[in-house]
């Protein structure tokens, strides 16, 4: 198997030119942050993941979480890994610096948090839902909740789930039962939750459940959910621990990958002797529970997407390994390496430009997350805002959708040894698989992409966006290089093409939104595919400004024009025309 190195240099070309760090760094409160300082933090980062995280991927992926005597175990060395991530300060990365967080940009957490996952995807969803509950206290939690959990939580002392799955309601989030009946300044929570991450574990001394339930008088549907707070131990107002809390894990799913990490089916009051169910507090204001979810599920979906890019990373370091090493036939009369082959080579480069254009996607995001939350302009923080939006089900969908593309391919570049699991690509593919499923499928980012996005602004965001890709059209015919030029025609037809789907979409929603509905995910991945073309075209256009003419940039940027960026005006007309067909039979014709 090969060992894991976090891609450093590729992580700082894209932290400066798709993270627009130099922009970053000027934002209110970034202004003590330096790309020395930067680097300084990344060097550390890729330490920790190197000798620590990535040598327990293997075996906590053999090993397993197990649930012995009621109390779950995470595999071995797994405890002591994360200790050292709370004693490094990892936990709090972008957290307020008055709860003891660091305040770094967002742009530098979607850095570290590929480094995490690229490293052990099972181990970094510990800290990646502790992020995401930080969140929904920080915005809707009230002072003394901040005050009590907030500390422990950002320290990684203590450690954050979702609660929000149940048996009778998957995605279906206004389906739930779990109640929670008012006692005096706290609530009772009684209710089964399913697929909670890290419901249970021994790494950290308290575990901060975020649990969605219904109080007895709130209304039907996802209008009547409200957000819970409840911890494994109950805190005393002094922010000591004080008894265990009515709630358990049952039993831990057996899993397809991931399989470190601990997918716990929660029990909340099952005792009968503690008046009807588990301590819990409500986050904001009751059935407003929505707003507070969103909160931790937009954090969340950028962080699986991180996830799709970090396995495809870690599968495409052991298929080039692979491909360096493994000799087969013979070229020009001598023994040949499999990446002499041209078949070879084009799977490389397709992992390789895949994961560079969702980089570039994921880091643009950030950076605009971070415009939208310190610009000093209200007008350019709802600009960037409006970006975050528009992009979030992109990252997520597009993202794990080619996480599990380019596993898939390290298998095949791997030949029959990528089907055995001591290779590690299976396992790669097996971790890679849930990221399309979870934080809402694929499907539902798309619907969402559709329904919430473009519908909302009528395509104004989209908009603005293409005219941000055809604004690099103008630099790109200065350029002078044969295959920027052709760079140059590829963008221009894909921006062309995505306006044309954008607009279809916007018009035909209203009239028969099934339609539309039908062309949701092609439209996503067509957005993915010319935003990913954006960014490749901006780093090649870097790269030869730096006089670095023949660089690897322009010769990824040229392949994935041509290779990806070429199929975008298909994909606008399945988009466009394609949507029929999908509603053409009948049930009874399946």
């Amino acid at each position: 198997m090969t060992a894991f190195t976090a891609p450093l240099a590729d992580i700082r070309a894209a932290l400066n030119i798709q993270g627009r760090l130099d922009d970053v760094l000027r934002l209110p409160g970034c202004e003590e942050l330096s790309p020395t300082l930067i680097d300084a933090i990344l060097e550390e980062a890729g330490k920790f993941a190197n000798e620590v995280l990535a040598p327990l991927n293997a075996p906590g992926d053999r090993q397993g979480s197990r649930l012995v005597d009621g109390e779950v175990l995470t595999p071995d060395g797994f405890a002591q890994a994360y200790a050292g991530f709370a004693d490094g300060g990892w936990a709090g990365l972008t957290a307020d610096v008055q709860f003891g967080g660091q305040g770094l940009p967002h742009v530098l957490e979607a850095a570290l948090s590929e480094i995490w996952s690229s490293a052990n995807m099972a181990f970094s969803l510990c800290p990646m839902l502790s992020r995401s509950a930080i969140k929904a206290l920080s915005s809707h939690g009230s002072d003394e909740q901040q005050r009590l959990y907030l500390p422990k939580l950002v320290s990684g002392h203590w450690t954050g789930t979702m609660d929000l799955t149940e048996p009778q309601a998957g995605s279906d989030v206004g389906a739930l039962k779990t109640k929670a009946m008012r006692q005096g300044d706290h609530y009772r929570i009684k209710g089964e939750k399913i697929f909670i991450t890290y419901g249970d574990h021994d790494l950290a001394e308290n575990i901060i459940h975020m649990v969605l339930a219904r109080t007895p008088d709130a209304p039907p549907g996802v209008r009547g959910i409200s957000l819970f707070l409840v911890p494994k131990f109950l805190v005393n107002p002094d922010g000591s621990l004080g008894e265990r809390n009515d709630l358990r894990c049952v039993s831990l799913e057996q899993k397809l990958g991931i399989k470190g990490s601990p997918t716990a089916v929660m029990a909340y009051g099952e005792n009968a002797a503690n008046d009807g169910g588990a301590l819990g507090w409500l986050v904001g204001v009751e059935n407003q529970g929505l707003e507070c979810m969103f909160t931790m599920m937009n954090d969340a979906r950028i962080a699986v997407g991180i996830e799709g890019l970090a396995i495809a990373e870690r599968a495409y370091q052991g298929a080039l390994a692979y491909a360096r090493e493994r000799v087969q036939g013979r070229r020009d009369g001598a023994p040949a390496s499999i990446i002499q082959y041209p078949d070879v080579r084009r799977m490389l480069l397709t992992m390789k430009t895949r994961i560079a254009a969702v980089r570039g996607l994921i880091y643009y995001t950030a950076q605009a997350l971070d415009g939208a939350v310190r610009h000093g302009d209200p007008d350019e923080r709802a600009r960037c805002q409006a970006t975050v939006d528009l992009l979030t089900p992109v990252v997520k969908a597009f993202s794990t959708d080619m996480g599990v593309e380019v596993a898939s391919l390290g298998i095949q570049v791997h030949g029959g040894m990528g089907y055995i699991e001591e290779t590690g690509a299976a396992q790669h593919y097996r971790d890679a698989r849930i990221a399309p499923i979870y934080e809402g499928t694929n499907g539902i980012q798309a619907s969402d992409l559709l329904r919430r996005k473009l519908m909302r602004d009528k395509g104004a965001a989209a908009h603005a966006l293409i005219a941000d890709m055809e604004a690099l059209d103008e630099p790109l015919s200065r350029a002078n290089h044969a295959d920027m030029a052709a760079v140059r025609r590829s963008l221009a037809k894909g921006a062309t093409a995505l306006r044309r789907a954008t607009d279809w979409l916007v018009e035909t929603h209203g009239s028969n939104p099934d339609l539309a509905a039908a062309g949701a995910t092609p439209y996503l991945a067509l957005l993915g595919t010319v935003t990913g073309g954006w960014r490749m075209a901006a780093a090649g256009l870097a790269a030869l400004n730096n006089g670095d003419e023949g660089c690897a940039g322009i010769g990824c940027a040229r392949f994935y024009a041509d290779q990806e960026l070429s199929k975008a005006e298909a994909m606008a007309s399945v988009v466009t025309d394609g949507g029929s067909s999908i509603m053409a039979l009948s049930e009874e014709q399946f």
